[in-house]
């Protein structure tokens, strides 16, 4: 149902490429992201969007595409970053090379206040984020709006044809969104998304794939997996779901798991084998094989679990298939190593047994699709927490005192958040340990202990995110317990970092 009068986008690897999608339903419309590789069998799509991406158009293996194929589709085209360079060379111009790299804010100036610049501010911010930029425009092509220093950043070369050299679709661009709302009013007829619709299909989906065969699914107790877990139940799959108790969880976590899943009616299984990952984990301490550690072992708990199980179900979201660039096609840049992307779940996914039926949706998405199926909010709006759990909260080697550590010092922040009423306005908070020890006082006495730092911070989709300024009561409050309550830290810090630059979690 998805192949006509959809948006394409098509990806030339750039890191927000998942959020162009995100944004156009968003504003209400099937957008789908395709590998160049794939183009031009794309359907019959109702507009066109080439994403960024980290190559520069002057290197030989730069990706490219059929131009007048693309003409062919008669349908409004945007080039954002890299697809507007290379829309420029297409249409006759050029651009020119460089190794520096523009990266942030800049200043947006519309020389126009219709079609794309539609309801645009005569100045407004929007986020950069490239090196080459557009030298000689060609004949016939208009720039429509500049930056701060009277450079292009938006070209229109014919009636169908628009090109940016920010990113609209980051929240850093002021009215990026509706700077994309714009161009998709210039086609006629756009799919719309509707979550109703899309869970029809992936249950429809679902019990095409799965045909009798019986489905393990790892619950955790977080939105991705409950979700994932009812879905599965609502669909009718012969379905165990284990819940994996690793060690690495949070405090009280694996109490307050089995009883929400009691309250949805669905059945899980419990694994306690927390021994099991502390010993393969122990002396590690470089982030990436910690990662690969319990993912590699995460299935080998659940074969062991359910013996001849035939298929394994995951909640992998599409940032998480986006940030470990895994698709053999991916242009992108690998960020990380994603626990649901591991050697062992390739090899699973090469042989047909791999289910992921939430890998086209993102967090928030997830969320309402949860909703239409019933599960209590609480539930829903529970912060996310990473697969491996408490293993990216704690840089260096993992052991039981440094993760009995951060489960009491997260508890109390966590505690103090619900107290003031904040735990809704967050996306994401926690405690980690740094591996550091500094000198402190201590009745009296000289201490050395860890330090540690919380961390809360507010997003749309993980794939950007703010940090949030707190009261500063709250943090008094929370300071003062943790120093007075959790044994071996003298030192409590509050990170103020944004992503990117750095990511929400530690590792």
């Amino acid at each position: 149902m998805h192949d006509s009068n959809h948006v394409a986008v098509l990806d030339f690897g750039s890191q927000y490429t998942q959020l162009i999608v995100r944004r156009v339903r968003e504003l209400g419309y099937f957008a789908k992201l395709y590998a160049i590789e794939d183009f031009p069998n794309i359907g019959k799509p109702g507009a066109i969007i080439l994403s960024g991406g980290p190559k520069s158009t002057s290197e030989a293996d730069a990706p490219d595409l059929d131009f007048e194929a693309l003409q062919g589709f008669g349908v409004p085209v945007l080039g954002v970053c890299y697809g507007m360079q290379l829309l420029n060379i297409k249409f006759g111009g050029t651009v020119e090379a460089s190794d520096r790299r523009e990266y942030g804010p800049a200043s947006l100036f519309p020389t126009e206040c219709s079609g794309l610049y539609e309801s645009i501010s005569e100045s407004s911010q929007v986020w950069m984020s490239h090196s080459d930029t557009v030298k000689v425009i060609p004949g016939g092509a208009r720039v429509i709006a500049s930056n701060q220093h009277g450079t292009p950043v938006s070209l229109q070369w014919n009636q169908h044809f628009f090109g940016i050299q920010y990113h609209p679709e980051v929240t850093h661009s002021h009215q990026g969104l509706q700077i994309l709302k714009n161009f998709l009013a210039l086609s006629n007829d756009l799919l719309p998304f509707r979550i109703e619709d899309f869970k029809r299909e992936i249950i429809e989906g679902i019990r095409k794939e799965v045909a009798g065969k019986q489905v393990v699914c790892g619950v955790s107790g977080g939105v991705d997996s409950t979700v994932l877990a009812v879905l599965l139940h609502e669909a009718g799959a012969n379905v165990r779901a284990i819940f994996v108790d690793h060690g690495l969880m949070r405090k009280d976590e694996g109490i307050e798991v089995r009883r929400n899943f009691e309250r949805m009616g669905v059945p899980i299984e419990t694994v306690d084998c927390a021994e099991r990952f502390l010993a393969a984990l122990e002396g590690v301490d470089d982030p990436e094989k910690k990662r690969v550690i319990i993912g590699n072992l995460f299935i080998d708990v659940f074969w062991d679990s359910v013996g001849d199980a035939e298929m394994l179900a995951q909640g992998t979201l599409y940032p998480d298939v986006i940030e470990s660039a895994s698709n053999a096609k991916s242009k992108a840049s690998k960020i990380k190593t994603h626990h649901n992307r591991v050697d062992r779940i390739l090899e699973l996914q090469a042989q047909g047994k791999v289910l992921e039926p939430l890998a086209e949706l993102f967090k928030d998405e997830v969320r309402e699709l949860g909703t239409s199926l019933g599960i209590p909010e609480d539930i829903l709006q529970r912060h996310p927490f990473p697969g491996p759990g408490l293993a990216v909260r704690c840089p260096g080697i993992i052991t039981e005192d440094r993760l009995h550590i951060i489960r009491e010092c997260d508890a109390i922040f966590i505690g103090k958040l619900k107290e003031h009423g904040w735990y809704d306005k967050v996306w994401q908070a926690y405690a980690g340990l740094i591996p550091v020890k500094t000198v402190g006082v201590k009745g009296d006495e000289r201490s050395y202990e860890w330090a540690i730092t919380l961390r809360a911070v507010v997003s749309e989709d993980a794939m950007t995110a703010d940090w949030v300024e707190l009261p500063p009561i709250l943090l008094r409050e929370t300071s003062h317990r943790i120093l007075n309550e959790v044994k071996g830290i003298n030192r409590v810090l509050y990170d103020i970092s944004t992503k990117p630059p750095a990511s929400i979690e530690w590792e």
